[in-house]
């Protein structure tokens, strides 16, 4: 692989005359289940191979995929895109600069207890049905239940025309758990996701009478909840509503490419925009995390870095392209879903650190509020509003935790909220997901229970 990647880098720098030039490829086995209720829906497995080239001509970015390692077929895409390149260079005011990076040279391993290849087909799909069973049967009430299973697992390389040459092995298993319930004219709803790099074994710790149970369990309790009152709240956040608060109403905002568009984060960096207990960490080397690796796909070392320290913006992720706009390191956070794709910044492990407060502390004070434990989903915009749906959640009555509440909601503005956060627990949780922004890329987020003295609920008046 490494020759025929060599002669990629070859051609576009020798014969094209590019600044700089870049060739991935993978060989990666790939298993995808869906079973709704007790039934097997879907179930594919295939090997995903192919090659995507990326090259600076001129100032601008040049890319072509292709799905075969034939040398004549490879030359083919890198004339391609360095024709591409040239061409769109011509109508490019501020040519494009890259931000230095050591190149290395390494083999990363990856060695599983459980190799999900090794595991045999009707294996997985015994453990999504019975994962399936055991929600369908916690309770008669439960109505609906769809289990969707993935593992991939194999090798990327890497070589660019700085001298970097990565082999990469890569491995992710994970599963999403979605239950429906109905009593009367009430229906609720329960998502669960497991994810890990390490390998099949995750399902030892995550059995499917585990998952299946807490799935269940909180889409039947749910049945009994009450809309909250809407209006303005304290709130005690646990580590899962934090982690996608964090995620998607401050990370996105924190990705460079997206603060260049126009977040508002622009003109923020070196000031306060949250109070002075909140410190937040977009961290690549994590062992064991759903969004851990050792490189991105720029070859850059992932690392762990430091995005509010103290209730100041200090600093954000990048790749090589926005890290020389802003003068800054690349932060190892160029990353690509396949070959088919560029690679674009992508957060890995996102998280609130940890300070003092047990969780009874943050409850203790509050007279009336809520508590909302995990979190249904969530949206945020550039302009820094945001709303997360919340899945399950209870009310907080004289220092204690009341009765549960549905449907619930919070939303606002994020530079706000985060100034109103005024405690953060000692504890520290982190939850696998995938994350969308126009590729799917496999992330963590998460972080201690903190209070917030004020945000928007939404509910019932």
């Amino acid at each position: 692989m490494k020759d025929t990647l060599d002669k990629i880098i070859e051609v576009a720098v020798q014969k094209f005359g590019a600044e700089y030039a870049e060739a991935r490829a993978q060989k990666l086995f790939k298993t995808m289940l869906t079973v709704k209720e007790e039934k097997v829906e879907a179930v594919r497995e295939g090997i995903e191979n192919g090659v995507a080239i990326r090259v600076l001509v001129n100032g601008a970015w040049g890319f072509a995929s292709v799905c075969s390692f034939d040398a004549s077929v490879l030359s083919d895409a890198t004339s391609h895109a360095c024709k591409m390149a040239k061409t769109a260079s011509l109508k490019l005011k501020n040519p494009i600069k890259l931000a230095e990076s050591k190149a290395v040279e390494d083999r990363v391993l990856v060695k599983p207890k459980k190799n999900p290849t090794e595991i045999p087909i009707e294996n997985k799909i015994k453990t999504t049905l019975t994962i399936a069973k055991n929600v369908l049967e916690y309770d008669n009430r439960v109505k609906s239940c769809t289990v969707d299973y993935l593992d991939l697992v194999g090798t990327n390389y890497f070589m660019n025309s700085e001298g970097a040459y990565i082999e990469q092995d890569k491995l992710y298993v994970w599963s999403r758990i979605s239950a429906t319930a109905k009593e009367k004219d009430v229906y609720t709803f329960s998502r669960e996701e497991v994810g890990s790099t390490a390998g099949y074994e995750v399902f030892d710790i995550e059995t499917p009478e585990v998952v299946g149970e807490r799935a269940a369990k909180r889409a039947v309790d749910q049945l009994k909840a009450k809309p909250p009152k809407g209006g303005t709240f304290p709130v005690v956040l646990g580590p899962n509503v934090v982690g996608v608060f964090v995620h998607e109403a401050f990370g996105h905002l924190a990705e460079a490419d997206l603060t260049l568009s126009g977040s508002v984060l622009m003109d923020k960096l070196g000031k306060k925009v949250a109070s002075e207990v909140v410190t937040v960490y977009d961290d690549g080397t994590i062992e064991g995390a759903f969004g851990s690796f050792k490189y991105d796909d720029e070859g850059v070392p992932a690392q762990k870095t430091l995005l509010i320290k103290d209730g100041i913006v200090v600093g954000l992720m990048h790749n090589k392209e926005t890290a020389k706009k802003f003068n800054a390191q690349p932060t190892g956070n160029a990353r690509a879903e396949d070959f088919r794709t560029e690679p674009i910044i992508r957060m890995r492990n996102t998280f609130m650190a940890p300070r003092d407060y047990s969780l009874e502390e943050l409850i203790e004070d509050i007279k009336f509020g809520y508590y909302f434990k995990s979190f249904r989903g969530g949206q945020a915009n550039l302009d820094g509003t945001f709303q997360v749906g919340i899945q399950e959640g209870y009310e907080i009555v004289k220092g204690e935790v009341g009765e549960p509440v549905r449907n619930a909601s919070i939303s606002g503005n994020t530079l706000e909220t985060l100034r109103k956060v005024d405690a953060v627990g000692k504890d520290f949780e982190l939850w696998p997901g995938r994350c969308g922004k126009g590729q799917t890329a496999f992330v963590c987020d998460g972080g201690p229970h903190i209070r917030v003295l004020e945000v928007l609920v939404g509910g019932g008046a």
